[in-house]
């Protein structure tokens, strides 16, 4: 299993945005790691910035970590492509139906996911997938 340091998916996010900025080729996980990045403007300039690889973004100094985002972005888009948790698929696509704007939809769905993720840490217990996708559902409903 693919588990990289904070510095490598940093690392990777910065340089898939650097590819596409600077019009260089890039893998298929480049591709959409930076259309997800061109999804979110107020990430570019942090994203270039010098600090980018040691700052720290804390919700005390009312920020959010873009790093986390984007990576739960990209999370979410492979749980999408193979269906995993079973159901996540159907559950998101009734809920961009819904919706009307897939990038708002996966807004809703990264908030079920830090959810199902801040429960697993709370309990100490496994990541509940069932109660993911019913999240995604009841917001679709």
């Amino acid at each position: 299993m693919f588990n990289p340091s904070r510095d490598q998916a940093r690392r990777f996010l910065i340089d898939a945005w650097a590819k596409r900025r600077d019009q260089l080729p890039g893998t298929p996980m480049d591709t959409l790691a930076a259309d997800l990045v061109e999804l979110h403007p107020e990430y570019h300039a942090l994203l270039d910035a010098a600090d980018a690889l040691t700052r720290e973004w804390t919700p005390e100094q009312g920020e959010s970590n873009p790093f986390l985002h984007l990576s739960m972005h990209l999370a979410i888009e492979e749980q999408l492509s193979i269906d995993q948790p079973p159901g996540i698929r159907a559950a998101f696509n009734t809920l961009q139906s819904r919706r009307g704007d897939r990038h708002e939809a996966l807004h809703v769905v990264l908030e079920c996911l830090g959810e199902m993720l801040w429960r697993a840490q709370r309990s100490k217990l496994p990541p509940d997938g069932e109660a993911y996708v019913d999240c995604v559902r009841r917001k679709a409903g």
